[in-house]
């Protein structure tokens, strides 16, 4: 690579302005070619009389997005990383002690090794625009900033903010940044590159005096009690991941050791431990699940897809209001309609509260917030839906219900408008049978929260038309969604391999098993939340709603010797139950906050499942039984075609249901080991309990054959 490839220079008033513009890319990436790059520019720089300060600005809309990912995939083995990884120090220390000042001036995404670069400079300006954003997410890929990130850092924002930034990953916007001493001035975007060369010349006569905006408390722990604050870091991080996930507690560790035995120390540690971490198999599986996600942001029928302006919401509820508030989000009018104004009003608080929770944190002005605000209305009746490109409906889980607005929208639409269904159960084929437009029928299955959850699952059945696909498919992007898309059936794919999963947790409590126990074991495994507090969280009258569609009459009728654990929960709801939301479930929930308390469960719930004498269930029986009724699922739906892929199942179970992503999904877990296991390990089940573990016949052939779900 010629340096002209990634960086030009322009030299003016003593300042050499370091435009960084990698060809062929839309985004600026940290890669080894461009580490050796940085090398001999700052030999240029150094030896040129001309040159007093350093100022390194992108053209691109980001700064640097990172590093390369892809370099990571050809580590095979120890020692592959080691010379890339030394030499990157290398050149951030050179960065660091260079005698002309180095000013970075930062507008858009600044992630990783970019803000590692940053990090390495005398200073940092970055832009007040909401899309700039600063963060260290290697967490999330299973690493750990590897070039000098760990010891960095917790030196320039203290060691509790630090390794807040480094175990979550969370993105620092622009005013946050300026407040923690992350970036040490704003200024507004067109006038970026001009401050940032006059605050470089400022630095060459006098150096940046920073302030330490710590508490005194703050002093206290991170100085002689600092042990504390790893102590506790530790601690949560073992809550949170019960052990999985080995990045946390190295960069823990990291940061421990610059703090204690200073950063050459603490830079040993982290090209250590990033070494470790590239090669381990969590590793492997986060960064599998990140090419994933990124292959599902490409819209496959983009060339088919028409451009939505304007959307219908119908039903105002907490799903509504969250489809509406990711559609306004980027610029598409929603006209939100429901049958109730106190629904509609509470629909627009919701939304209002969520993106003034941005102005708080200065990620938006108050001015855009009213503005995107403007872009919905709510509305008690049809009026201007002839105007609309797609309509969703969130009404109650009712196919009558469903057919009676399916037929006023087709009254009051024009011909080409998209009827789409946010059903997370009912057969898209049975909602349109009575559509007088049938093709442009289609599901799209949101998550709750629709905010929050990045899954959107597309269902399409035999009539739905191309193009109709195509455009919710770009609809659902713009929406920030991660998509998938699925043949029509009993429960599409999530609906679908989520039932076993949490039909054996109540089978369990039948058996006398133990509420506490059956979660934690499941949450060992990897899973956020167990099932017993999943049925709280969704809600038991939801759940006896699911249990009674033909999701359940699928699985019990083609599954051999399939149970299903319906009684004890269908007499919890009729005896008042509902979980959460009317704070009365599995678990006990403060009356005033709603919060669950934490390890307390009603006890009363056991009556509805034989009584109070519990007892503790082999913790791998518990793992595998809810674990692999879900894996097994996910293959019956490969082989029947639901799915059409295993990244397709991956995407899906991760994104939409929480399967454990360091497993890599249910085909990435199987793969790793191996179709033969999990054949053991399914008839080891159906031996214990039915024949509805037998094995799909799609992991026979594998396992004969020897055969893999992925090729890479």
């Amino acid at each position: 690579m010629n340096q002209t490839d990634y960086i030009t220079i322009e030299k003016a008033n003593g300042v050499a302005t370091v435009w960084l513009d990698q060809k062929g890319e839309k985004i600026n990436k940290v890669s080894p070619d461009m580490v050796g790059l940085f090398d001999s520019l700052f030999n240029q720089i150094e030896n040129d009389p001309e040159v007093k300060a350093v100022v390194l600005i992108s053209r691109k809309k980001d700064f640097i997005a990172g590093a390369d990912i892809e370099m990571f995939k050809r580590v095979k083995k120890p020692g592959d990383f080691s010379p890339i990884a030394r030499k990157g120090h290398e050149i951030m220390n050179r960065i660091e002690k260079s005698k002309k000042p180095v000013v970075a001036a930062i507008h858009g995404s600044c992630l990783g090794a970019g803000l590692e670069i940053a990090l390495a400079c005398t200073a940092r300006i970055a832009s007040d625009d909401r899309k700039t954003s600063l963060a260290l997410p290697e967490v999330k890929l299973g690493l750990l900033p590897g070039g000098g990130g760990t010891q960095r850092l917790p030196r320039l924002v203290g060691i509790q903010k630090a390794l807040d930034m480094m175990l979550t990953g969370k993105n620092i916007y622009a005013y946050p940044a300026k407040k923690m001493g992350l970036v040490d001035k704003l200024i507004h975007r067109d006038g970026l590159h001009n401050a940032a060369k006059k605050f470089a010349l400022e630095l060459v006569s006098k150096p940046i005096q920073r302030k330490d905006n710590r508490k005194f408390i703050d002093k206290i722990i991170e100085g002689p009690l600092k042990f504390i604050v790893f102590k506790k870091a530790r601690q949560m991080v073992m809550r949170l991941t019960s052990g999985n996930y080995p990045a946390p507690f190295k960069i823990i560790d990291c940061v421990e050791t610059g703090m204690s035995k200073g950063t050459k120390a603490g830079y040993e540690a982290e090209l250590k431990n990033f070494e470790e971490l590239i090669l381990s198999n969590e590793s492997r599986q986060l960064i599998n699940v990140f090419f994933a996600m990124t292959e599902k942001k490409k819209n496959p029928l983009k060339e088919k897809a028409r451009e939505v302006k304007r959307l219908g919401m119908l039903g105002a509820g907490f799903m509504g209001a969250g489809i509406a508030e990711v559609s306004i989000n980027d610029d598409i009018e929603v006209v939100l309609k429901d049958i109730r104004q106190e629904t509609l009003s509470s629909a627009k608080k919701t939304i209002w509260k969520d993106f003034e929770s941005r102005v708080k944190k200065k990620a938006l002005t108050k001015i855009e917030l009213e503005e995107t605000m403007a872009k919905v209305s709510d509305q008690l009746d049809y009026q201007g839906f002839d105007k609309l490109d797609v309509v969703v409906e969130a009404v109650f889980e009712d196919i009558n219900i469903k057919h009676k607005v399916l037929a006023e929208v087709e009254a009051v639409t024009k011909d080409d408008c998209i009827f789409a269904s946010n059903t997370s159960a009912l057969p898209i084929k049975s909602i349109a049978e009575k559509a007088k437009r049938p093709e442009l029928v289609i599901g799209m299955h949101y998550f709750s929260p629709v905010p929050k959850m990045p899954l959107l699952e597309i269902i399409t059945y035999d009539k739905t038309a191309d193009w109709v696909t195509a455009t919710c498919y770009e609809l659902g992007l713009r929406q920030g969604k991660t998509i998938i898309v699925v043949k029509d059936g009993p429960g599409f794919y999530t609906s679908r391999i989520l039932g076993p999963f949490m039909n054996e947790a109540l089978l369990m409590l039948e058996e006398g098993g133990d509420i506490l126990q059956i979660d934690k074991e499941v949450r060992k495994f990897g899973y956020p939340v167990g099932p017993v507090t999943l049925y709280d969280e969704v809600g038991i009258d939801i759940a006896v709603h699911v249990m009674t569609s033909d999701v359940n009459k699928y699985y019990r009728e083609t599954r051999q010797g399939a149970k299903l654990g319906g009684d004890g929960i269908i007499k919890m709801n009729k005896a008042g139950y509902s979980g959460r939301k009317n704070k009365k479930g599995f678990y006990i929930y403060d009356q005033k906050t709603g919060k669950k308390i934490h390890g307390k469960i009603d006890t009363n719930a056991y009556n509805f499942f034989g009584g109070q004498n519990r007892k503790q269930l082999d913790a791998e029986f518990i793992q595998h039984r809810c674990a692999f009724g879900m894996i097994n699922e996910a293959a019956y739906c490969l082989q029947e075609g639901i799915i059409s892929t295993p990244l397709d199942g991956d995407v899906g179970a991760i994104f939409g249901l929480g399967f454990p992503p360091f497993r890599g999904g249910p085909f990435r877990y199987m793969d790793t080991i191996g179709a033969d296991k999990a054949v053991t390990i399914l008839e080891g089940l159906a031996a214990k309990t039915t024949a509805r573990f037998k094995p799909a016949q799609i992991l026979y052939d594998y396992a004969k054959a020897g055969k893999k779900f992925y090729n890479d």
